[in-house]
């Protein structure tokens, strides 16, 4: 039946037939027809990439990459559904990997429901061999979606490559134990392998209630008020903890993760930060204030959002741009 599909999707999608052609070629009706389509959707055979009007999101990534730095801004268009916005990101990452990827990449691969979109959509045009090694530790809450070992190895299937998993939690609340970890020989060469990879995928987590951080249990409601009211707006990958100007926030979360921080990934050449959630703008605009970020993926919303943010707190930059 999966070839039926497959043959039935190539002729609609690829060589242009209509419905009505499919109907008479296939001795079946059009609803039937209809019916296929969908679950060819449904079963992953056909994937379909909504992109942004090019004239806009050229002209808004072209904004992102001059006012910060990037190399590159991956825009998707908005949806009010927060997981379907994500797949629309995912998907247009996962298209952007496939045009990347090379025999030998190695792809450090970070946390949480944005990264874990990109695995769920991708679409291979050949198999490459590229390593996607976890660049922080693992949890059992959460479930596979939010475990970058879940993500490896998703993604190394996708693309044909292989995974490397980091043997240890993704939080210790004695920093002891964490020093520990991280001289233990087996994390020590899956951390060292990240460090050398030449793109990381990672998420970036605002301090609201529904933060991957809070749902994970590695920190209390009581403690993100806390550091929501010291200044802190987010985190890089669940790892570094941030101000809107890119500092270090001064907060007690900081260093209970097992995992790469800022200035390992500033070694990476091709950091891809992803977030698509509408309440993390102002987390994104202090991660990109880091300097650590090359590509960023992101929404309309996001995206236009940030630039207003930027404006409205560099009163220098925004005169210097009316002049």
């Amino acid at each position: 039946m999966n070839d039926e599909l497959t043959n039935l999707a190539l002729l609609y999608y690829v060589d242009g037939l209509t419905q009505e052609e499919l109907s008479k070629r296939l001795g079946v009706s059009r609803a039937t027809v209809g019916r296929m389509l969908k679950r060819a959707q449904e079963e992953g055979i056909v994937e379909i990439r909504v992109r942004q009007n090019p004239r806009l999101s050229d002209e808004i990534e072209r904004s992102l990459t001059q006012r910060f730095g990037l190399k590159r801004a991956i825009i998707a268009p908005d949806h009010q559904d927060v997981d379907k916005q994500r797949g629309l990101l995912g998907s247009l990452v996962a298209g952007y990997l496939d045009k990347t990827l090379q025999d030998g990449t190695i792809v450090a691969v970070g946390m949480g429901r944005n990264v874990s979109a990109v695995s769920d959509h991708v679409i291979s045009t050949a198999p490459r061999k590229c390593t996607f090694v976890c660049a922080i530790g693992g949890s059992y809450r959460g479930g596979e979606i939010m475990n970058p070992d879940h993500i490896s190895r998703r993604l190394a299937t996708q693309f044909g490559g292989e995974s490397e998993t980091l043997y240890a939690p993704q939080t210790v609340s004695d920093p002891q134990v964490l020093e520990w970890l991280l001289e233990n020989d087996t994390v020590r060469q899956t951390l060292d392998k990240a460090r050398r990879a030449d793109i990381a995928m990672i998420g970036i987590g605002d301090m609201s209630g529904d933060s991957n951080i809070i749902r994970m249990g590695w920190f209390t409601q009581a403690e993100i008020t806390e550091a929501r009211l010291a200044g802190t707006v987010g985190d890089m990958m669940g790892y570094d903890f941030i101000d809107i100007h890119g500092h270090s926030a001064a907060t007690r979360l900081q260093g209970r993760v097992v995992g790469l921080s800022i200035d390992d990934l500033k070694r990476i050449p091709n950091v891809i930060a992803i977030a698509s959630e509408t309440s993390k703008a102002t987390a994104i605009l202090g991660a990109l204030r880091t300097g650590t970020i090359n590509t960023l993926a992101t929404s309309v919303s996001n995206a236009t959002a940030l630039l207003q943010m930027d404006d409205a707190i560099s009163p220098r930059r925004r005169a210097k741009s009316r002049s």
